[in-house]
């Protein structure tokens, strides 16, 4: 079994308050969940414009696990959204 814990920091664009930080976070993590199958849980920050997410999947294959991974990296990098500002993948 094999499993990934990858960490990212977005940065938002043009939030100019918690309810439209919500509708954004919300509908990311939407998103991710409905097109990777990952588990995603929001780490609380106090920063209204900071966001940083846990995303988690579990497999049996290791290299699909990594490249999915990789694949959600990318994706966050071309928002328009927000900035990816740092991210760190663990494997356990």
């Amino acid at each position: 079994m094999h499993i990934r814990l990858l960490e990212v920091r977005l940065r938002l664009y043009r939030v100019a308050n918690i309810k439209e930080r919500r509708s954004v976070v919300e509908g990311l993590v939407a998103r991710l969940r409905r097109q990777f199958n990952v588990s995603v849980a929001e780490i609380p920050s106090q920063e209204r414009d900071l966001v940083i997410l846990a995303l988690v999947n579990v497999s049996s294959d290791g290299a699909y696990a990594e490249g999915m991974m990789e694949e959600i990296v990318e994706k966050l990098q071309g928002s328009r959204e927000f900035y990816l500002e740092d991210h760190k993948l663990e494997v356990f």
